[in-house]
């Protein structure tokens, strides 16, 4: 087992195995049923969910999907597979189990016991970060809602609709959250995250990125990849939060978010894969007339996706961050891994930054550079995969090679907003950035193109010309498994 030698061992799994009550008419392993008043308000909640799901949730007509359901939140034996159809879908609200013992890690109250209810003092904090992590939830699937539509395969399809009903399950947890220690504001927030919708001019969602359209395949892949890893980093701050039902609550979540990694880490891959079998085939880069995506597309969508993710993690510096910290609401990756004293007040970090046309670098208390932290472990995640893809094009003898950008480049948030820094982090003037935009983003006619390309496949075991099959199936099952029936009769 290797050990990382900044935070030390992984800790060992604790806790029983704690299943899940499908009798109820909201799935749950929070004895929802010994508190009527809140049972009654989530059930009231329900069919407004169900609204939304049908109005926005998949555009495309199933008949049922082989869906990975929760049976119980421990390590093992948590999932079950079934064909079942997407708008019976039992959502619920999965903790993983109480640990009587836990304490805070981290912070002024490190080693007290952790808080099973919301102190005064930090309320409006714990609000408001469990609101924006509701609102990334459903966002998503308001995303994707028409990628049915264009699916290159049937196990395509069967991962998209998983992903789909998995954030439809992480809107409830953080509604759940909500109602039962917010109040009347948490009744009436949990409403507010069903009326603003994805790229809405009146009421978007909370976060840039998931106002973004996403146009295509190759898109709903990076976006899988960086904008899902994101979350499970934040997943991961919450997972340590002294407010113990969202630790928990983010435990759990973290199981399915793996998934979602997943279906992008792969999905990329596969489009890499079959792009270098082209450019070998034909012997050139300009694979579009072939039906391939071209490798300088790929890489621009990458510079797009991974920029507006590094925004996720807010500015560099923030006052916000360090009070979280300090206070105990929100942690860092992997806290009881750190080999340090878990208060901070004294530690200091590196960060760069512009001044005067080119990058610097300073110092900085690391207690206002908690957002950085955290990102920089993103940032190595992040470079796992682009390492990935880049064996494929190695081993398909191949010397071109796909890479992650700058830092700075295309920042709409933090100490690079208002600057422009190219891919290689030259820091550049309007006119050199507007001259060589289009040559390292998407422009309007790449997404043309690779649209164009995005002719869906429903045959069971047939894939769209522009991807490679996986390796194998979901769940020990074949590649040409029945994984989607569709509604429609006559499409498989």
């Amino acid at each position: 087992m290797s050990i990382d030698p900044r935070t030390g061992p992984a800790p060992a799994p604790t806790g029983p195995l704690s299943t899940i009550d499908y009798s109820e008419r909201i799935p749950n392993n929070v004895n929802l049923a010994e508190d009527r008043r809140l049972q009654r308000a989530l059930e009231g909640w329900q069919p407004k969910f169900l609204d939304w799901w049908k109005t926005l949730g998949p555009a495309l007509p199933t008949k049922d999907v082989y869906l990975r359901t929760a049976i119980a939140v421990g390590r093992d034996g948590w999932a079950h597979f079934d064909h079942v159809p997407m708008e019976e879908y039992r959502w619920g609200i999965f903790l993983a189990e109480r640990d009587p013992d836990r304490v805070v890690n981290f912070g002024k109250h490190k080693g007290a016991p952790a808080w099973q209810e919301v102190p005064g003092e930090h309320r409006a904090d714990l609000l408001r970060l469990i609101v924006i992590q509701g609102d990334t939830e459903p966002a998503s699937v308001e995303q994707q809602r028409i990628l049915g539509e264009t699916a290159p395969s049937i196990y395509d399809l069967r991962n998209l609709f998983q992903v789909n009903v998995e954030e439809g399950r992480h809107l409830w947890a953080m509604v759940y959250l909500l109602h039962a220690y917010f109040g009347r504001e948490g009744r009436e927030e949990a409403e507010q995250l069903l009326k603003r919708n994805s790229g809405d001019v009146d009421a978007p969602r909370i976060l840039g990125a998931f106002n973004e359209e996403t146009t295509d395949w190759l898109q709903f892949f990076m976006f899988t990849y960086f904008t899902d890893r994101d979350g499970k980093y934040q997943l991961g701050t919450l997972k340590e939060s002294a407010f113990d039902p969202l630790a928990r609550t983010c435990e759990f979540m973290l199981k399915e978010e793996a998934h979602h990694m997943f279906v992008g880490t792969t999905g990329v891959q596969r489009t890499v894969e079959r792009t270098a079998e082209l450019m070998k085939e034909h012997g050139t880069a300009d694979i579009l007339p072939y039906g391939g995506i071209p490798l300088a597309v790929i890489q621009k969508y990458l510079n797009f996706q991974y920029s507006v993710s590094l925004d996720l993690f807010g500015s560099e510096q923030s006052t916000n961050a360090g009070n979280y910290y300090t206070s105990g609401v929100k942690g860092r990756w992997q806290e009881t891994r750190r080999k340090d004293d878990h208060v901070l007040l004294d530690d200091t970090r590196e960060m760069r930054l512009v001044e005067d046309g080119r990058i610097v670098t300073k110092t900085v208390p690391m207690l206002s550079a908690l957002n950085l932290d955290l990102r920089d472990e993103y940032v190595a995640d992040c470079a796992n995969g682009v390492r990935r893809w880049n064996q494929a094009l190695e081993d398909a003898g191949l010397d071109e090679r796909l890479t992650l950008p700058h830092e700075g480049f295309n920042r709409k948030v933090g100490v690079y907003a208002g600057h422009h820094v190219s891919p290689d982090g030259e820091v550049l003037d309007e006119a050199a950035w507007q001259a060589s935009e289009g040559e390292w983003l998407p422009t309007a006619e790449d997404r043309q193109a690779v649209a164009a390309l995005m002719v869906p496949e429903y045959e069971y075991g047939k894939f769209a010309g522009w991807i490679a099959p996986p390796q194998t199936g979901i769940n020990d099952q074949p590649v040409e498994f029945d994984y989607v029936h569709l509604a429609e009769e006559g499409l498989v």
